[in-house]
């Protein structure tokens, strides 16, 4: 299978997510084989944060999409309500859903933002949820980019924060540093993170420094060092492993 057809296979969602694409790395797999490296594979369990940022991607770069959730109309997940239409599932509630029709209507409304994410005119600059694969660290790593802006030459990531005054703060908890440098690899544009607040609905855009790309790729290193040794090294014992520091 040539990279053309890996790419569109990897466009289908259960495709990119499932045992095709994970003969692939990807920055999902970062912190864990930072901290945890035997489970490194474990699938995620659902979650409702998870839910509803899927329903936040979906909801502004594929709209058309959106029939494949469900929704309740129920202010939590414990009423009998909520259970009997759910069935076991986990499903969205209402005022999530009413929340990011608003954030989207918010992003929208920002002159730039929108110019950022929508095609506007006769040629389609930009590209939504595109796939890409390359070696890092004699690797094979996997992306998704939620948005290619080839007039700007901007990979951009939509994200949502609870505190948007706290977000740098959370690009190095949740690894959004070597998220930006795996992408800047794949595709070989500068990394942009459009930020939403949940709760003020402020807008921040946020680009990368050197040094966070610097800090991505410390990550990716070392994560790829990890998966070398966990999973492509013969005879290793990882119950003889131990981590060794002087404090």
């Amino acid at each position: 299978m040539n990279k053309k057809q890996i790419l569109k296979k990897l466009r289908n969602d259960e495709d990119y997510y499932g045992e095709f694409g994970n003969q692939f790395l990807s920055n999902s797999h970062v912190g864990k084989l930072l901290k945890d490296p035997l489970r490194a594979f474990e699938p995620s369990k659902p979650s409702p944060a998870f839910l509803v940022g899927g329903y936040f991607h979906t909801c502004i770069l594929e709209p058309d999409k959106l029939e494949k959730y469900k929704i309740v109309k129920s202010t939590t997940r414990n009423t009998k309500a909520y259970k009997d239409v759910a069935g076991g599932e986990l499903c969205l509630l209402q005022h999530e859903v009413d929340q990011i029709e608003l954030m989207r209507t918010k992003l929208y409304d920002n002159d730039i933002c929108r110019d950022l994410i929508i095609n506007n005119g006769e040629k389609a600059w930009k590209e939504y949820e595109v796939p890409m694969i390359t070696e890092l660290f004699g690797n094979k790593w996997k992306g998704k980019a939620d948005i290619v802006n080839h007039e700007e030459k901007l990979i951009i990531d939509l994200k949502t924060t609870a505190d948007i005054e706290k977000f740098q703060w959370s690009a190095s908890k949740y690894n959004y540093d070597s998220q930006a440098y795996i992408y800047s690899k794949l595709f070989g544009y500068e990394f942009l993170f459009i930020v939403i607040d949940k709760n003020t609905h402020q807008i921040g855009m946020f680009d990368c420094s050197p040094q966070f790309y610097e800090r991505g790729e410390d990550k990716v290193r070392k994560a790829s060092e990890a998966y070398d040794l966990f999973y492509k090294t013969k005879d290793f014992d990882p119950k003889q492993y131990f981590i060794s520091k002087t404090l």
